[in-house]
C-alpha cells in the first residue's frame, strides 16, 4: 500500500495589521486629490497627501461649536451658525445635538466628502445630523462664499485647514489675510462670534484678528497625546 504524499504547505495569507490604512475612495477634484482611508475602526481624510483629520478624537472639533455658542451674547434666540468644512462630521453633529442653535449651514468644497457622508461610510457618524431640518449643506468654496454671499450668521465656525499657519491649499491663505478676515467680520451679525480651529496656537493670527477689528480675542486649547495642543481661536464682532 502506497503511503499518501504529504500535502503541499499552503502559502500563508497576508494579514492586515490593525494600524495599516486601507483606501476606501480616492477622488481628483478641482483642488486636488482627496482620499478616504480606514485605519482599524477609524476613518481618515487626506488632501493632496496632507493629513487633515480622523475620527479618533473629536474633542477640539466639538469645542469649536461649544465655545462659539458660549461666547454669544446672552438672550440670543435660535442663533444661526455657518460651519466651514464638513470633514468627518464631528462639528456638524455637535451643532445638531444642541437644540439652542437655529439654522445650521455647512459649507464644503469637496463633493467627495459630501458624498462620503450622504451615501458612504461617514453616514454612520453624521446621518442623524444631516437629516435634521435645521441643517443645510452648501457645496461651495468657503473663501468665495464668505466674499460673495449677503447672508449673515451669528457664528462662523471654520475648520478647513490645519490652522492659519498651515493651509491645505494656497488659495486658503487669503481667508486669514486682512481682506479675508474682513469678509468674516462682514458676514457676522453684531456681537457675532468667529471661531477658527488650529492644530497649534498662533499668536500671529491673534494679532491679525485684533488688527481686523475683532474684540475679545482669545484661544481655548485641547491637550493632545503628543505635541502642541489643538486650539480654537475666538473673536467677536463689535455689537
Amino acid at each position: 500500500m502506497l503511503a499518501k504524499a504529504a500535502p503541499e504547505p499552503m502559502e500563508s495569507l497576508p494579514t492586515r495589521l490593525p494600524d495599516t490604512p486601507v483606501v476606501l475612495d480616492r477622488r481628483e477634484g478641482p483642488f486636488g486629490e482627496v482620499v478616504l482611508r480606514e485605519r482599524g475602526e477609524h476613518f481618515e481624510i487626506i488632501a493632496n497627501g496632507c493629513f487633515l483629520m480622523d475620527t479618533s478624537d473629536g474633542r477640539s472639533e466639538r469645542l469649536l461649536i461649544d465655545a462659539a455658542l458660549a461666547a454669544l451674547p446672552p438672550g440670543r434666540t435660535g442663533p444661526s451658525v455657518l460651519i466651514g468644512g464638513l470633514g468627518v462630521g464631528f462639528s456638524l453633529v455637535r451643532a445638531a445635538e444642541e437644540e439652542r442653535w437655529g439654522r445650521i449651514t455647512v459649507v464644503e468644497r469637496e463633493q467627495a466628502i459630501v458624498d462620503w457622508h450622504l451615501a458612504g461610510p461617514l453616514d454612520r457618524i453624521s446621518g442623524p445630523a444631516l437629516t435634521d431640518p435645521r441643517t443645510g449643506i452648501l457645496h461651495a468654496d468657503l473663501v468665495a462664499h464668505l466674499r460673495t454671499t449677503t447672508e449673515r450668521y451669528d457664528a462662523l465656525c471654520l475648520d478647513i485647514d490645519n490652522g492659519p499657519d498651515w493651509t491645505v491649499t494656497e488659495g486658503n491663505e487669503s481667508l486669514y489675510s486682512p481682506a479675508g478676515l474682513g469678509s468674516c467680520r462682514d458676514r457676522l451679525t453684531p456681537g457675532g462670534v468667529l471661531a477658527v480651529w488650529s492644530a497649534q496656537p498662533s499668536p500671529a493670527f491673534e494679532r491679525a484678528l485684533r488688527n481686523a477689528g475683532f474684540s475679545g480675542v482669545r484661544a481655548e486649547e485641547v491637550a493632545v497625546a503628543r505635541g502642541v495642543p489643538d486650539v480654537v481661536h475666538l473673536a467677536l464682532r463689535a455689537p
